[in-house]
């Protein structure tokens, strides 16, 4: 079966499918009906440009999508990969991942659509040259050179200013792009291999920075544009403020949550590019179907016993169309919309049969009216399995349920799976009956399909995805993988209406749910530790290193005697574990012991090991697989599946430590138990009910997670237990918080300091030693410069600062320009022990394996005590 590229207009429909927290089949209220009908009327379009998830205006949004009714849709030139997660430990291309989703279900609350471009998020920038240079800025700008050709949209609204002001180099970034596109776009000349996909040249009315009042950065003037958006929605029952509020509380990765607006809110404007506008944004753009080209077309007439061909000008049609919608809107019954229908397919027929050049409109406007017909009549319709997963050429059973809920006559011509030809007898369905049938789908796509688009192949730089497929750039998710096509005659017209095959389940707890249908690998491959130390040291010279690697597979099917070989490669060499007979028991995770002894090599140059299984079937096909199949789940976006090769990195170098019991209290998204487990400490993870005088006192030390205090309120309470804890010998290391609800003095520490924004994002940037002398870079590891090499994405983030004298600072460290700081690791002596406030980013460097922070970390638990 050919895969086929699948149009933007599909695209848009999948959306529907995500209404707030999960993946369902798309139903409609009256008034919502209602309301896209008069959608129908609105033939203006605004697409709004920033960087990340989080930087669209959630008030403006809906009310450009549901009060002006403009087709509106943000593009996020990042997915938010470089961020912190506060809701697990997800990061990179994980958390991207998620909060593509979170967007995804916000534009499903704000009525909007939603792109990316194939930027990476490396981490905050603070200037676009940095962002614009680790980015390919050419290939950027073609993204969103592409997006404006595909949407064509009349305006364009830019987030940010492309200087300072931005607050961010990815924010400044963004709008410089954004500029240079609205241009470029309409230049015939920039990126034409884009146009042998179907767009054209374009040029938007204009381009508009949407100006703003954040924090202490007022950019807004009573001299610009301004426009009032929170409106009041009756059919909708909410202001734009409200729905602003739900639609931002989806980004909860970024703890994001907001009340619903009420009242007056109003937006500012400046023309940065194109016609400027001073009383509206749309100001000089026809809205209505007589922006449409029609062309002028040939009628065959009689005249005189002669037939001929008359040009006639089909404006007619136009006419012809408001006028049906007048109808519509004016005879539409709220308890009965299915009595529009015939009038509505009456219109379907004049739009689709109309002539115009303008095929982006006429073409979504038939995919909103379709939508719309559908509604109003009623009809039900969906494709489900009941297995979630399945192997490529298994056998998997589908459901096509069918229920029509109201009165109106129709007929299901057919029901068939896309690209299949077997279909399912001619139905007339009464009123309220169910109708299910089953059929008998066999896969033929493999695992690979699954994984998201962007990520199928390695990026082409660290600021880049590499993406193949131009059809693909701009979407926010993989097509589903098969769809079930119902065809359905209503008053003599025949629609095809396309549902994606979902794993449909009950939840004991949460009730009815769908999830995406997905294609798994035969066998799931991943190592652990991520991390393996080899050569670890207590205070005595003992080793503490656990010398063992665990390969871990997990069986998606289910053979007994298969012969196996495991190999274990690193670089150039490689060890191979072969000959084994095994059996794979289908849900079963089994597990092979092997000591890194006999797979590292200390004298290979590159120190990352990575494993491959060959398995030969009862058939004698021989299969490898060497791919980690990892699924990440949250109860507010749809389940997530994608596939990555599994490295283990070694560390030979010698890291010795101090003490033997760890206390941790969980953080957002920190993987520092996994560490202190490698470094040879017993980790206890504490909680409200643990952080007592008794439950401390055997701690050596106590590391609290990345933003602890942020999280946990029950923490600020723990406060005089904490400083017991010390003043009683033990050691506190509290990673990096920020200021929240305008608390700019936390009580954390024994003396007062204060968390600023300061961050150092260069992760070469030059590290100073301020205090060589002191403990934490000499006992009981020597630190040096080398140990600063390899770090990841930044060096540090939200300082201590302004720190009372008894506080120690023992490194500097800036960007390139700025002045040196040295709140990125600050410590203090109390009563017997010591406290320790760690902005350096430790919760990367761990995970990548860098010698430097596994020392600083043993030095930080083994500061002397008293």
């Amino acid at each position: 079966m050919k895969r086929k590229n699948t149009s933007f207009l599909l695209f848009f429909c999948l959306l529907t499918y995500f209404t707030k927290a999960q993946i369902v089949p798309p139903t409609a209220s009256s008034s919502d009906i209602y309301q896209q009908l008069k959608k129908l009327n609105v033939l203006g379009s605004v697409l709004y440009i920033a960087a990340h998830p989080d930087d669209e205006n959630n008030g403006l949004l809906p009310y450009l999508a549901k009060e002006k009714l403009y087709r509106t849709a943000y593009l996020s030139l990042t997915r938010g990969d470089g961020g912190q997660n506060l809701i697990g430990p997800e990061q990179g291309i994980e958390l991207g991942m998620i909060r593509t989703h979170e967007l995804m279900a916000a534009r499903a609350i704000d009525g909007s659509e939603q792109y990316f471009s194939t930027a990476y998020e490396f981490g905050f920038s603070k200037s676009a040259e940095e962002a614009l240079r680790i980015w390919d800025r050419e290939r950027v700008l073609e993204d969103v050179v592409w997006m404006i050709r595909k949407f064509q949209p009349d305006i364009v609204v830019a987030r940010f200013p492309g200087d300072e002001r931005a607050g961010h180099g990815h924010h400044a970034a963004s709008a410089i792009i954004a500029n240079e596109a609205f241009e470029a776009a309409a230049d015939p000349n920039k990126f034409p291999d884009q146009f042998r996909y179907g767009v054209k040249p374009w040029k938007a009315k204009r381009i508009l920075w949407n100006t703003f009042n954040f924090g202490r950065t007022n950019t807004t003037s009573d001299n610009q544009l301004k426009m009032e958006v929170g409106a009041y929605n009756p059919l909708i029952g909410k202001s734009y403020g409200e729905l602003g509020g739900e639609a931002r509380s989806m980004h909860k990765s970024q703890a994001e949550g907001r009340p619903r607006r009420r009242g007056e809110v109003f937006e500012y404007f400046v023309t940065t590019g194109g016609d400027s506008a001073k009383t509206d944004i749309m100001e000089g753009i026809n809205t209505g179907w007589e922006r449409l080209k029609v062309d002028t077309v040939l009628q065959t007439v009689t005249t005189q016993g002669k037939t001929i061909s008359v040009p006639v000008n089909n404006k007619a049609q136009i006419d012809s169309i408001q006028l049906l919608l007048q109808q519509v809107l004016q005879q539409y019954d709220f308890k009965s919309p299915e009595k529009s229908v015939p009038v509505l397919v009456k219109l379907y027929r004049k739009i689709e049969s109309l002539k115009t050049s303008d095929q982006v409109w006429k073409s979504q406007k038939l995919k909103e009216l379709k939508e719309i017909i559908e509604f109003a009549s009623a009809l039900f319709v969906e494709a489900y399995t009941q297995q979630e997963t399945a192997l490529k050429g298994d056998s998997v059973r589908v459901s096509y349920f069918i229920n029509k809920r109201s009165d109106l006559p129709m007929k299901i011509r057919s029901v068939k799976m896309a690209d299949y030809q077997d279909t399912l007898m001619m139905l007339y369905p009464e009123k309220n009956k169910n109708y299910v049938f089953t059929k008998v789908l066999i896969p033929t796509y493999g695992a690979e399909m699954t994984q998201p688009y962007w990520l199928r192949q390695p990026k082409v730089r660290d600021g880049m995805f590499k993406v193949s497929d131009q059809i693909d750039v701009g979407k926010a998710w993989n097509d589903p993988l098969y769809h079930a096509v119902f065809t359905v005659e209503i008053d003599g017209y025949t629609f095809d209406l396309k549902k994606p095959v979902l794993y449909k389940y009950v939840d004991a707890e949460r009730g009815e749910l769908y999830q995406p249908f997905i294609i798994v690998p035969h066998i799931e491959l991943y190592m652990s530790p991520s991390v393996v130390l080899l050569n670890v040291k207590d205070e005595y010279g003992k080793s503490r290193s656990d010398s063992m690697l665990h390969v871990i597979y997990r069986s998606n099917f289910s053979q007994t005697g298969i012969m196996t070989d495991l190999t274990i490669r690193q670089e150039a060499v490689k060890s191979v574990i072969s000959g084994e007979k095994r059996s794979f028991v289908k849900g079963q995770r089994q597990i092979i012991d092997i000591p890194i002894s006999k797979v590292y090599n200390s004298k290979a140059p590159v120190k990352y090991l990575e494993a491959t299984m060959r398995i030969t079937t009862a058939e004698g096909k021989v299969l490898n697989f060497s791919d980690y199949f990892k699924a990440i789940k949250y109860d507010h976006i749809p389940n997530i599946h994608y596939a990555f090769r599994d490295y283990v990195k070694v560390i030979d170098s010698e890291i010795k430590v101090r003490g033997k019991k760890i206390g941790f209290i969980q953080g957002s998204g920190d993987v520092m138990p996994e560490a202190l487990k490698q470094m040879g400490y017993e980790v206890k993870v504490l909680d409200d009910a643990s952080v007592t005088d008794e439950g401390l006192k055997d701690l050596d030390a106590i590391i609290t997670g990345v933003r602890a205090y942020n999280i946990h309120e029950w923490l600020s309470g723990k406060y005089d237990v904490m400083m017991r804890y010390v003043q009683n010998g033990g050691n506190l290391i509290v990673q990096y918080n920020r200021n929240q609800g305008g608390v700019s003095n936390p009580k954390i520490g024994p003396y007062p300091f204060q968390i600023s924004s300061t961050r150092v994002t260069e992760e070469d940037a030059v590290v100073k030693f301020v205090q060589p002398q002191h403990p934490v870079l000499n006992y009981p590891n020597k630190i040096s410069q080398e140990d600063f090499n390899d770090w990841v994405q930044e060096r540090s983030t939200y300082q201590a600062d302004q720190f009372i004298g008894k506080y120690e600072a023992p490194l500097g460290m800036n960007d390139k320009g700025e002045k040196e700081s040295t709140g990125s690791l600050i410590t203090t002596k109390y009563g017997k022990g010591n406290f320790a406030y760690v902005s350096l980013v430790m919760f990367r460097q761990l995970p990548a394996g860098n010698p430097g922070a596994f020392k600083i970390l043993a030095n930080l638990i083994a500061l002397p005590k008293q």
